[in-house]
């Protein structure tokens, strides 16, 4: 137990449910919901000894539940670092094991009433336990581990898929955590990690007499019998699957597999030793301190933006305007209209155009309400709020506008300038690009300061960061007021300065560029694309560039090189690439041959290792080069916006701290 731990107690008391006397073991630290319950060796030992002092009332059954909308979150993983060796790390697992295996190993029935978010270590105690019930207002359920560079290694790994069965398990277990999914509480039921869904009012109430009608034989538990045969082939293609996406580079999730081959034939202890050593070797890893960081940038830094004015400072929005009805102006009409409950009017140069733009955010509010999302009441208002017109008089009385029209300087000066003569001068005017100038964009106004910076990344709807960009003159109101609807959107805010390109395009128009300059030097296109593979990334650079579009990518890096010609080139071969009106590499990530064959190349082509190291070297140096321009406050945002935005992986810890290990930064 260390000295700033806050211990989760497990407080027991005797109650009497329908004539049956149960022993009620209550996770609570002691704070509200914002601090959940977490285990760590004090609150592993508080355990320990409730479950002694449970046994010793003799009772019909022992239940464990937790705190108002808490159950447990798992291990503390802030104190991970404070493991200072292999041996503590197996000790804890062991330690851990030890306590959770007394409500396997009970004589007398054990329940676990999930009453309310159950992750990690939270649910491995719960899967100890010989029956569970569920709550609906159980938030999340989920074992991401592996997300943090770690391994369910209380168990979970062993139980769950001689539970739920191996292809279920291995999506919860590896799956789940490296897209950043939780269970809701109707899919855990229905995988079989909850013997019963209960309502949330009387949960406990229910879950007691549901208890009770067990161990009186009253209530049948019926789990369906596990298919072994299938266990080999979920794993094979489960690790084709890795392999594919991920090449070997997440030493969490290999790990991972390797324990859930095991559960198929392994006894329990044979399981869970191998857990305790798994553990030990995950925990002295750097990527776990890599993980461990981002999570903190994630859950930390990203709600308390640096450089953000006070909040006081930021106007009311009543009424938002988005100039353009294309599909990212889509996109974000929907998302104000959802998350600010105002009008939003589009506007664009013809009626067909606003039409086909209205129409498409009423569709995609029609596909919310089918999918149950919505009810006929929200999607009915929603789109009542979702209008649109040709006329620019529309925006008078609208507090936020946002352009997201064709990326030329000119016209987005234009689209200002007339935005200017309708507006109030305390309107926000909001600039969706994502590489221009918006001091430049504002330089002729005569409000130049309510001019933001305001960028979104596709898809609008899915991706957490919004790069708010101050520009010369912007002033402390208007960029409160775009962090105030940033975080109405329930977006991660992250302030940069208006420098080209701002921080993730930069940052990847940089990588980009190496990948590019590789296959104008005669290196094989294949060995170009997979260079990178051992970093682990979300997808290979070729692919990147098909999603992001050659011609945008074109134009961004003219953009860049125009700023920095010294670091920043411009493939000849890319305009090739835009002139074919093809990509080299389809969504998928396969090649071309037809578009390779219209590229001009030389002869001195690079390994696949000159590649990588050239790639990483230009990302250190652009890094370097934006924190001595005061692009962002410190490296932790532009590892939080190369997490959020371009979806890097929490083992890098966005980048620097790979870089930094590697010698780079």
């Amino acid at each position: 137990m260390t000295a700033t731990e806050v211990v989760t107690r497990a407080l027991v008391r005797a109650v009497s449910v329908k004539g049956v006397k149960a022993a009620l073991i209550t996770l609570d630290n002691g704070l509200d919901h914002t601090k959940p319950n977490s285990f760590g060796p004090g609150r592993l030992t508080s355990l320990d000894e409730a479950i002694t002092a449970a046994t010793a009332l003799e009772p019909a059954f022992i239940a464990i539940t937790g705190k108002p909308y808490i159950f447990s979150v798992g291990a503390d993983i802030t104190g991970m670092p404070m493991i200072a060796s292999r041996e503590q790390a197996v000790e804890l697992g062991r330690f851990g094991h030890r306590v959770f295996n007394r409500l396997r190993e009970s004589a007398i029935p054990t329940f676990a009433f999930v009453n309310g978010v159950a992750m990690g270590g939270g649910l491995e105690v719960a899967l100890h336990c010989h029956y569970r019930t569920l709550s609906g207002g159980a938030n999340a359920l989920a074992l991401p581990e592996v997300s943090l560079g770690l391994v369910p290694a209380w168990g979970g790994t062993q139980l769950l898929p001689n539970l739920i069965g191996i292809a279920p398990a291995a999506q919860v277990i590896i799956q789940n955590p490296l897209t950043q999914q939780t269970l809701r509480p109707k899919q855990a039921r229905e995988l079989g990690i909850a013997d019963v869904l209960l309502e949330p009012a009387d949960f406990l109430e229910r879950s007691l007499e549901w208890a009770a009608g067990v161990v009186a034989g009253e209530v049948a538990v019926e789990r369906p019998e596990i298919d072994r045969d299938m266990w080999d082939g979920v794993l094979y293609f489960a690790k084709l699957q890795l392999d594919e996406k991920l090449h070997g580079a997440v030493a969490s999730a290999e790990k991972a597999l390797e324990l859930l081959a095991l559960a198929k034939d392994a006894d329990f202890a044979t399981g869970t030793a191998a857990e305790d050593e798994a553990l030990g070797d995950l925990v002295t890893g750097p990527q776990l301190r890599n993980s461990l960081y981002a999570f903190d940038l994630v859950q930390r830094r990203a709600k308390r933006p640096a450089g953000a004015p006070d909040p006081a400072l930021a106007r009311d929005v009543t009424k938002v305007g988005v100039v353009g009805a294309g599909l990212m102006a889509g996109q974000m009409a929907l998302l104000f209209a959802r998350r600010l409950e105002v009008p939003v009017v589009l506007t664009d140069l013809d009626q067909g155009r606003v039409d086909k733009g209205v129409a498409y955010v009423h569709g995609e509010i029609d596909k919310l309400q089918g999918k149950g999302r919505i009810d006929e009441g929200t999607a009915a208002k929603l789109r009542g709020l979702v209008s649109g017109s040709v006329d620019k008089a529309v925006f008078a009385d609208a507090d936020f506008v946002i352009e997201a029209v064709f990326e030329d300087l000119g016209v987005k000066k234009q689209v200002f300038a007339e935005l200017e003569k309708i507006v109030s001068p305390e309107a926000v005017l909001a600039t969706n690009t994502s590489s221009l100038s918006v001091t430049e964009m504002a330089a002729d106004l005569d409000h130049p300061e309510r001019v933001v910076g305001f960028h979104f990344f596709n898809p609008v709807s899915v991706m957490p960061l919004v790069e708010i960009v101050r520009a010369g003159k912007t002033d402390d109101p208007a960029l409160a007021t775009a962090f105030a609807v940033g975080k109405q959107l329930r977006k991660s805010c992250v302030l940069v300065k208006d420098a080209p390109a701002f921080v993730v395009n930069r940052l990847l128009t940089r990588f980009l560029g190496e990948i590019y300059a590789a296959i104008d030097a005669g290196t094989p296109v294949e060995v170009a694309n997979t260079a990178l593979d051992p970093l682990g990334l979300p997808m290979r650079p070729l692919a990147l560039l098909t999603m992001v579009g050659p011609a945008v990518a074109l134009h961004v890096s003219e953009t860049m090189h125009a700023a920095f010609p010294e670091r920043f080139g411009v493939s000849a071969n890319l305009g090739r690439i835009v002139e074919s009106g093809k990509s080299l590499t389809d969504r998928e990530g396969a090649i071309d041959e037809s578009v390779v064959a219209l590229l001009q190349v030389g002869d001195t082509p690079l390994t696949a290792e000159q590649v990588r190291d050239r790639a990483l070297d230009a990302i250190a140096d652009e890094v370097k080069a934006m924190l001595a321009d005061g692009v962002v406050a410190d490296a932790k945002d532009i590892d939080l916006c190369l997490v959020l935005g371009a979806g890097w992986p929490f083992h890098l810890g966005g980048i620097t701290p790979h870089l930094a290990a590697t010698g780079r930064l």
